[in-house]
């Protein structure tokens, strides 16, 4: 009974902290309580804390304007992470285009759920000091992306 109300607490603080918005888009997410936990499983494996991370999701318009004004980057992109914190516990705004999202998947020939969750993940891993600008960089970032997303099947929390 105290483990279950323990459990309870630690979804709820979850809440507060892993907050998912659409911007110009009408994203509809399912089994949002296992995905904060998921995350929050990512974030504590790579020994960091969490203090807040907003995902906003948007269209490659949006996110197009974003790259343009805050990084000088005319391009699309599927995400753009903005690291708020200050060195210590994560704080984040992080800005995903569902369109880039779809044309990927079908790009590398998978599923849009498992597209948007590795690039969830990606952002993530940037925040825990992962980067892919070099091959190699790249190779350890796919791998921690795999890595996650094959624990996301056997997660046990339920929505």
């Amino acid at each position: 009974m105290e483990q279950n109300k323990t459990n309870q607490v630690l979804l709820q603080s979850l809440n507060n902290k892993i907050s998912f918005n659409n911007i110009d888009v009408n994203l509809k997410l399912n089994k949002i309580k296992k995905l904060r936990a998921w995350l929050n499983v990512v974030i504590h494996n790579e020994n960091k804390n969490l203090e807040v991370i907003s995902y906003n999701f948007c269209s490659d318009k949006r996110l197009n304007k974003i790259n343009n004004k805050y990084l000088n980057h005319d391009d699309y992109t599927d995400i753009i992470t903005f690291d708020l914190s200050d060195g210590g516990d994560i704080f984040a705004d992080i800005y995903i285009s569902t369109e880039r999202i779809k044309e990927n998947s079908l790009k590398h020939k998978t599923s849009y759920k498992t597209e948007l969750m590795r690039v969830m993940v990606h952002g993530v891993l940037h925040l825990c000091g992962y980067k892919d600008k070099s091959q190699n960089e790249e190779k350890i970032m796919r791998g921690k992306e795999d890595f996650y997303l094959s624990l996301w099947e056997e997660f046990p929390v339920s929505t």
